[in-house]
């Protein structure tokens, strides 16, 4: 793996265009367990396999599907850690991955990359979470003079004193 930019440069060169028409699915320490994120281009950030891959191409423009091993334990060396295989607790996360990671490549081909990454990633962002309160509203309020309160900030009907 960490000499793949050999194999893949001369199947590249024989078959592909541009660094665009390449998709590289691998390991990334640097996104939780199980995770799967598309990217197009970028660093190595130290992973040996995408190292290889820009020394042999000369760039590192390709696309790539990202699937998240988490970092390693304290102590554990990290070619060592993505080597073996993954803790009985994220086993099933891997698993489920190794799906996303192939529907992902299925969404480039039938929607182009940049649709794929939009849906992919999107769908991976947790919705943001409502404050228990309500919104507070930071503008003039009619009763107050300053700021809107948590119940002025709220539907109530006309009857309601406040």
């Amino acid at each position: 793996m960490n000499l793949s930019g050999t194999a893949v440069a001369a199947l590249f060169r024989k078959h592909c265009g541009e660094p665009g028409d390449l998709v590289v699915v691998h390991d990334d320490l640097d996104l939780p367990p199980g995770t799967v994120r598309l990217k197009r281009g970028g660093g190595t950030a130290g992973h040996n396999g995408l190292r290889s891959l820009k020394e042999q191409l000369g760039n590192a423009d390709f696309l790539r599907i990202r699937v998240g091993v988490g970092r390693p334990p304290p102590g554990v060396d990290p070619a060592d850690y993505v080597l073996a295989p993954p803790a009985p607790e994220d086993r099933e996360a891997f698993e489920e991955a190794v799906g996303a990671a192939c529907e992902a490549a299925l969404d480039i081909a039938r929607l182009g990359f940049d649709k794929a990454m939009t849906r992919r990633n999107q769908k991976a962002r947790k919705p943001p979470t409502e404050s228990p309160g309500g919104n507070i509203l930071l503008a003039p309020g009619g009763k107050t003079g300053g700021s809107i309160s948590r119940k002025e900030a709220r539907p109530h009907d006309d009857s309601e004193e406040v």
